[in-house]
């Protein structure tokens, strides 16, 4: 049932695919639980917007606690039908070179390079569900696309016309896709994907990918779908978007709802299976920022308490760049533009103790079934959000006030006693013998036993 060692489509080997779900064949890489992710947009992050003007900036993000580095695209763009002048980074013309925007290859595995020896990680973006219009697979491999009614290549959607669809039900297209894939691991040693769109392909064919290449080396394989419209490709996966919470929080903000409904959700994706499955939390990400706003247009005061959420909750969390600026910029997509940094982040300080903290505290491992989230009653439960993550070897209590008024906390479970520290002011709070907390408006605490 093989073609030159692949699986053909059809009803055998999704059969298959479903037993590989059951049986949950793929194990995470030993140091995702613990990790973080850093998005890198290289077009924007510098004015010269290259590989190697980007690396200048690793010894800061390397101090702030960033370990997993997520590059946007690094192909080259198509230029036909591109939008704007530079066009859209999720418009490949080629998968297997460097953008010459951002450099070359050398470039790019010098950046690999850099970062491994810092202790950090890779993963690059991987676009499988639609090239540009001009990528060499139109002249080599017309085979590879979708039609039209007219035999003419088609966007996915009507309103992404500056790509072209690929067409899953074709055998030889697995085969070339994985070994563009395989490319950037055997000759850069990225350490990862992060795969866009991920929910658009058939996951038949991410599971195939994902045995060949971690039969190479061990990989992240970080997609973008929300495990709450897409619970069958958690099985494949280790890490996935939240985008339902990140729509009820801004949906919380702008009409101040009751946190009831921000714990449905977050009771509903307990829920869903499998429970070693990570998903990755947020306030921003290159198309919130360039399509809906910066976090401090969405959510205003509400974004410091929204990222220690991220980096607190069980689960990953991911920050865009220059969100330790903080930037109020929207950066362009399909154009040229450029972050304004200063001689000081100011939130610098603010996530590297996050993201320490992250590091040090045992309770904070995501997917851990030794680890229990728990929330935590209070007498202002309907606007202050505190919950304790308890492992046998660590402890860690969260209260968020997401409210514009000051509040004084009373915890009314018993279950967290003793001493902790505040992560931020090094203040030890006695919790056997006071259990009350004074909170500011839109403030946070966070306090680590």
């Amino acid at each position: 049932m093989k073609e030159n060692g692949y699986f053909p489509v059809g009803s055998y080997f999704h059969a298959l695919s479903e037993s590989i779900f059951m049986d949950k064949a793929f194990r995470r890489c030993s140091w995702v639980a613990a990790t973080n992710i850093y998005e890198v947009n290289l077009r924007q992050y510098t004015s010269e917007g290259t590989i190697r003007a980007f690396m200048s900036h690793l010894p800061r993000l390397q101090d702030m606690g960033v370990e997993t580095l997520w590059l946007m695209p690094v192909t080259p763009i198509s230029q036909k039908n591109r939008k704007g002048s530079l066009g859209s980074y999720y418009a490949a013309s080629d998968h297997i070179s460097v953008n010459p925007e951002f450099g070359n290859l050398d470039d790019f595995c010098a950046l690999v390079q850099d970062a491994h020896a810092r202790g950090m990680k890779i993963i690059i973006d991987w676009v499988a569900n639609h090239t540009g219009w001009d990528h060499v697979w139109t002249q080599q491999h017309p085979e590879f696309y979708t039609r039209d009614e007219h035999g003419s290549f088609k966007p996915p959607f009507p309103d992404w016309e500056d790509v072209i669809h690929l067409n899953f039900q074709e055998p030889a297209l697995w085969k070339a896709m994985i070994a563009a894939m395989r490319f950037w691991v055997d000759k850069c040693d990225i350490d990862g994907f992060r795969c866009d769109m991920a929910m658009l392909v058939t996951r038949d064919f991410w599971t195939e990918a994902r045995k060949q290449l971690d039969a190479v080396k061990p990989l992240f394989w970080y997609g973008e779908f929300d495990q709450w419209d897409n619970p069958d490709y958690a099985y494949i996966f280790d890490a996935s978007y939240s985008w339902r919470w990140m729509h009820a929080t801004a949906e919380f903000y702008r009409h101040h709802r009751n946190i009831a409904a921000l714990d449905n959700v977050l009771v509903h994706y307990d829920h869903l299976g499998p429970q070693e499955h990570i998903r990755s939390f947020f306030t921003s990400n290159h198309d919130e920022n360039s399509w809906n706003g910066t976090e401090y247009e969405k959510y205003v005061e509400m974004a410091k308490p929204l990222a220690v959420f991220s980096c607190t909750w069980n689960g990953i969390p991911l920050i865009y760049s220059g969100q330790e600026l903080p930037n109020y910029q929207r950066l362009p997509f399909f154009d040229k533009g450029a972050i304004s940094w200063t001689d000081e982040c100011k939130l610098h300080l603010f996530y590297k103790t996050l993201l320490q903290l992250r590091k040090n505290n045992v309770a904070l491992q995501a997917g851990d079934p030794w680890v229990h989230t728990i929330r935590l009653g209070n007498n202002a439960d309907h606007e202050v959000f505190a919950f304790v993550r308890k492992h046998a070897m660590g402890e860690l209590l969260v209260v968020l006030n997401f409210s514009p008024y000051p509040h004084h906390i009373h915890l009314f479970d018993d279950r967290v006693q003793g001493d902790f520290t505040n992560v931020f002011t090094q203040e030890t709070l006695h919790l056997n013998v006071e259990r009350h907390i004074a909170l500011e408006a839109w403030g946070f605490r966070v306090y680590s036993k």
